[in-house]
């Protein structure tokens, strides 16, 4: 999402989760979509499929996967999922795309995973001019959240003397800032609880201020997002995942009792301060992992957890993107996911930077897996 918003077309996107990548053919309909698995796909395969030849695809972004990596889990040195970090930098290699972009935890850059990392580096290194890795928090640039994340970036050594936007040295982004009941804005309070979790819940918004943050977050982008969702959206203000969740009496009122920003003992999760930041949202595991939920953050006013649409507000999702109608899918997704305006703002300064006077070249071809 960020990439398109930074200017680019998104062309192809490469995913095995059956989840992921019907919800990514939703919301970018014009994208070619490729269920399969990254460490068996070759790059020569991925040229032949796009009728593309190496060198002629501008960019290659990707999130490996983060929880071999995170503080949070077993932080296994062989987790296999590990080894995906090696098999992005494979491709770029094999692809020679004009830049790559690769997202993940700051727990990668623990020493215990210096050796990884050395691997995928010895595969670009060569072709690429490499930046050092960036810390972006989502709070320092408008995002309503505390969740900070490392990006990668490469720029291919045939693009001269190039010199991005952004000061790779400097850790703080700072644009205006953006809390809890900002990103909140115009989001029923009173939600529903389906009986059918496979069909989406239409909602109309409240009112709320333009040019404010909803609005920003939530301008259309040329071919992206589904034709319903964007219909909807625009003739009757009308968004989906507004989704409750049922609570018993006794938990309801433990929830009541937390004041902004306490932790409920029992579930560990957290009440949304409206005047501060909302954690980093995390995405449970798979069925493969025992689908196992996330603790979810509990509602500033109400004594709930929040909804899917009001965690996509806080990782800065437009209003009409769509997400899989049930929680569990919902939750994984963007828990999962970059913050669509932190990558917005990395991806704008690489469009900026490399492509600036190709902007308006009929030859252009952009491809982002």
């Amino acid at each position: 999402m960020g990439a398109a918003r930074a200017g680019f077309e998104v062309k192809c996107a490469v995913e095995l989760d059956d989840i992921a990548i019907s919800s990514h053919e939703m919301n970018f309909p014009q994208a070619f979509h490729i269920k399969y698995d990254v460490s068996k796909l070759k790059g020569e395969e991925l040229l032949r499929t796009l009728s593309l030849r190496k060198g002629e695809v501008d960019g290659v972004i990707g999130g490996p996967p983060c929880q071999g990596f995170s503080s949070i889990g077993k932080r296994h040195i062989k987790d296999l999922r590990n080894d995906l970090f090696i098999h992005f930098h494979r491709l770029v290699s094999e692809i020679q795309p004009k830049f790559f972009v690769a997202e993940n935890v700051p727990g990668i850059l623990d020493e215990r995973y210096d050796s990884i990392r050395l691997i995928a580096r010895e595969l670009v290194s060569s072709d690429y001019k490499l930046f050092e890795p960036v810390k972006i928090n989502a709070k320092d640039i408008g995002v309503p959240t505390n969740r900070t994340r490392v990006f990668f970036v490469g720029i291919h050594r045939s693009l001269p003397n190039i010199s991005l936007g952004v000061d790779y040295s400097d850790e703080c982004f700072h644009e205006k800032i953006t809390l809890v009941r900002d990103g909140l804005a115009g989001l029923p309070v009173n939600v529903e609880i389906p009986r059918d979790s496979s069909r989406h819940l239409w909602r109309e918004l409240e009112e709320y201020k333009e040019n404010n943050y909803p609005s920003k977050i939530s301008r259309l982008i040329d071919g992206v997002g589904h034709e319903e969702s964007i219909e909807r959206y625009i003739k009757n203000r009308e968004i989906t995942g507004n989704i409750g969740t049922a609570h018993s009496m006794i938990v309801s009122e433990r929830f009541s009792q937390l004041l902004p920003g306490q932790i409920d003992l029992i579930s560990r999760a957290q009440r949304l301060d409206p005047n501060g930041f909302c954690p980093t949202l995390r995405a449970g595991t798979g069925k493969e992992r025992g689908s196992y939920q996330a603790v979810r953050p509990i509602h500033p006013i109400q004594p709930r957890v929040i909804t899917p649409r009001e965690a996509a507000r806080m990782q800065g999702f437009p209003d009409w993107f769509q997400f899989h109608p049930t929680k569990w899918h919902s939750f994984r997704q963007i828990g999962n996911s970059v913050s669509p305006i932190v990558s917005e703002y990395l991806m704008r300064s690489i469009y900026d930077s490399i492509f600036f006077l190709k902007k308006h070249s009929k030859e252009f071809v952009e491809v982002t897996l």
